[in-house]
């Protein structure tokens, strides 16, 4: 590689990682404990656990849907989840009205036997951790924010691999210069941790990235994909009153042979039309279990609308998601993932103190070259 190119590819490491080094502190500070979140939550009683019923029927989601409605009167419901993870806990989000602003949303926990209340789900610290790490409380603009910080983390990692071999190729592999300054050290560990953390690192940032436009993705689907399944209502009023629950759920499942549902959306929500009821169906392995299929149902009569598969570009936000927080294979996962992003930690903290000790050697060196030029007064 030309001298001229590797100052090229230098410049733009440098810069694409000081301008996202606070923001790239920000979210693996926080994304370490969200890691653990659900142990977490645990931890500080915040986490709802369900009853104790050995091979006892589970309750009807019209059960469920009723018993959320009288825990917040005056409220509508808006989705019913059920957790593949937690099958003794169903999920009902609540809000004023069913397009409602999802931060005023309440999410409660109920047994999924006797549908009893079990309590909120998503208060305490890890909420606030939560939201830094996606939006930083400044809402979409935070989130396609940190996207372009994530976007200049990744540029700094494929810029920091192309300048790796210019600068190591004299040195054996996990070279560390103990006899040699401070700084020379800290290269080397740098350019050692960032090697062996390269694909890890480029694989959340990027995943990050995605996640930040999840909700353009929706709203691109919504004006494409569902705006085509609903276009045979078009002009109709919304439903006079909304179909038996558990008979949408039944006619969902007999749809979608051999999936289940995630979760319920209630027509006038986000995830459908004002029409329908829009049942979300994933399969029974570790993928296909995050690659959900909608279901489209009449909201007055439960019959089944429409079904077609999502968009690439959504399949790649729903396997993006917990392939971010490593959340695929349980908890020895969990800590390969919380040991990378202490390492990447490392990472952008010996980044910025290079940065900091070259531009005070670069300073002291013009005073010094100022000081020989200017004679001193006798």
């Amino acid at each position: 590689m030309k001298a001229r190119t590797v100052r090229l590819w230098s410049v733009v490491h440098t810069w694409t990682s000081l301008i996202s080094t606070v923001f790239l502190l920000l979210l693996c500070l926080t994304g370490l404990p969200l890691v653990f979140h659900h142990e977490i939550d645990e931890l500080l009683g915040y986490a709802p656990q369900p009853e104790a019923h050995a091979g006892a029927a589970r309750a009807t989601p019209q059960a469920v849907a009723e018993a959320a409605l009288a825990a917040d009167p005056g409220r509508v419901m808006q989705y019913i989840s059920w957790d593949k993870d937690e099958p003794g806990i169903v999920m009902a989000f609540t809000n004023s009205a069913p397009d409602g602003v999802p931060d005023n949303a309440t999410v409660r926990a109920f047994d999924a036997v006797s549908a009893k209340l079990l309590g909120p789900v998503g208060v305490g610290p890890m909420l606030i951790v939560l939201k830094l790490h996606t939006d930083m409380f400044a809402g979409q603009a935070g989130k396609l924010f940190l996207g372009a910080m994530g976007f200049l983390f990744a540029v700094a990692i494929v810029s920091g691999v192309v300048l790796y071999w210019p600068f190591t190729r004299r040195l054996r592999f996990a070279t560390i210069r103990d006899r040699a300054s401070r700084r020379v050290r800290w290269l080397d560990w740098h350019n050692l941790i960032g090697v062996v953390t390269v694909a890890w690192a480029l694989v959340v940032g990027l995943t990050g990235v995605v996640n930040t436009w999840a909700e353009l993705m929706l709203n691109q689907w919504k004006a494409t994909e569902l705006a085509s399944m609903v276009a045979p209502y078009a002009g109709k009023p919304p439903p006079a009153h909304l179909a038996s629950l558990d008979d949408v759920v039944a006619r969902a499942k007999r749809a979608a042979p051999g999936m289940e549902i995630a979760f319920i959306a209630f027509p006038g929500t986000p995830f459908t039309s004002s029409h329908h009821f829009a049942a979300f169906m994933r399969g029974d392995t570790a993928l296909t279990a995050r690659l959900l299929k909608p279901v489209l149902l009449d909201g007055e009569s439960g019959e089944v609308a429409d079904s077609r598969a999502l968009p690439l570009y959504l399949q790649a936000l729903l396997i993006s998601q917990p392939l971010h927080f490593g959340d695929y294979g349980g908890m020895p996962l969990k800590v390969i993932w919380a040991a990378l992003d202490v390492l990447t930690i490392v990472v952008i903290g010996s980044g910025l103190y290079l940065w900091l000790a070259r531009r005070r050697k670069r300073s002291s060196a013009r005073a010094d070259a100022f000081a020989r030029r200017v004679p001193v007064p006798s």
